[in-house]
């Protein structure tokens, strides 16, 4: 008698001869058929995709501990989880892979480096990956720019208003020391003209300063 065909944990076919895959988040059934040629399946119960080949050339699969599948580079050191309810910056070692070999196996958890940060504009937490406080970051939630730490704004506001008003004083010095002069020389006007046009936006982005919000770390896993 001939031998039964060599048994694959890809595809093994059930009962009715469908080829079928368990998926790897929530074990339910996933029917294959006509999906074979493809590299991942997406489970009909719990949404998830599984693979099934091995990834391409370079690439890598990487499961987030959201269960998000990803796919990247296989020299990558960090990646990032695209979901908007997730959002983790994920630090790649050998438990995050998933060789086609092994059974399915739940992804461990990856302390996120960086410093939780409450938005200033909207009150949403999320991770800053700067190593250092007084930058300027982008909330994820609402997608508006403040400040990490009050020190950066107030210092760049005071800067801003010292060398605005040092501005000014030249200009005035200028209108009042120099108009005999420029009545003979009109292009005397120009630099009276570019003092008090410093000053002004000077003194404009330090409102700017002053007025932006500032977003205060809630706790550090550095």
């Amino acid at each position: 008698a001939e031998l039964p065909p060599p048994y694959t944990a890809i595809a093994s076919p059930d009962a009715s001869g469908v080829p079928v895959i368990n998926c790897r988040v929530c074990q339910s059934l996933i029917n294959l058929d006509g999906k074979l040629h493809q590299h991942v399946v997406k489970c009909t119960v719990c949404n998830e995709a599984t693979p099934i080949k091995n990834p391409p050339s370079g690439k890598k699969y990487v499961r987030c501990p959201c269960n998000c599948l990803l796919i990247c580079k296989d020299t990558s050191r960090r990646i990032g989880c695209p979901r908007p309810n997730c959002r983790r910056i994920i630090n790649l070692g050998p438990v995050m892979l998933i060789p086609e070999e092994q059974p399915a196996q739940p992804a461990l958890p990856v302390q996120p480096e960086g410093t939780r940060v409450v938005c200033g504009h909207c009150g949403n937490t999320f991770l800053w990956m700067e190593l250092r406080f007084n930058t300027l970051a982008k909330c994820p939630h609402c997608k508006k720019i403040s400040s990490v730490g009050s020190a950066l704004p107030r210092r760049r506001c005071c800067a801003y208003i010292t060398i605005g008003m040092i501005c000014i004083f030249i200009g005035v010095g200028l209108t009042v020391g120099t108009q005999d002069f420029a009545r003979r020389f009109h292009a005397t006007y120009v630099s009276w003209a570019i003092a008090y046009l410093l000053g002004l936006i000077c003194l404009i982005r330090a409102c700017y300063w002053g007025a932006i919000k500032v977003s205060y770390p809630e706790h550090s896993f550095a």
